[in-house]
């Protein structure tokens, strides 16, 4: 995966949303998905996503999208928020 465009927003290096939630779907290297606070294996060093722009990606991580509000001003909220969002879920 290259560093993801900040035109959307996303701050690169943060990884947060391939943290903190929970996937259902299969991810290559994990095919029964990932639970909640586990780090995604396709989560590079620099905390980028291996899979990014890469059609084996799972749809709901190209569906997740930067929102100010949950995301926060810097990484640790972020993995705060996100996480008690899957918490409510």
């Amino acid at each position: 995966m290259t560093e993801r465009q900040d035109e959307a927003g996303c701050r690169p290096g943060c990884g947060a949303c391939c943290i903190a939630p929970s996937i259902s779907s299969p991810i290559p290297g994990m095919p029964q998905g990932k639970p909640a606070g586990v780090r995604c294996v396709q989560l590079d060093e620099a905390n980028l996503c291996r899979l990014f722009g890469n059609p084996r990606r799972p749809a709901v991580c190209e569906r997740f999208a930067f929102d100010a509000a949950l995301c926060g001003e810097h990484r640790d909220q972020a993995l705060i928020r996100i996480s008690e969002l899957e918490a409510m879920t």
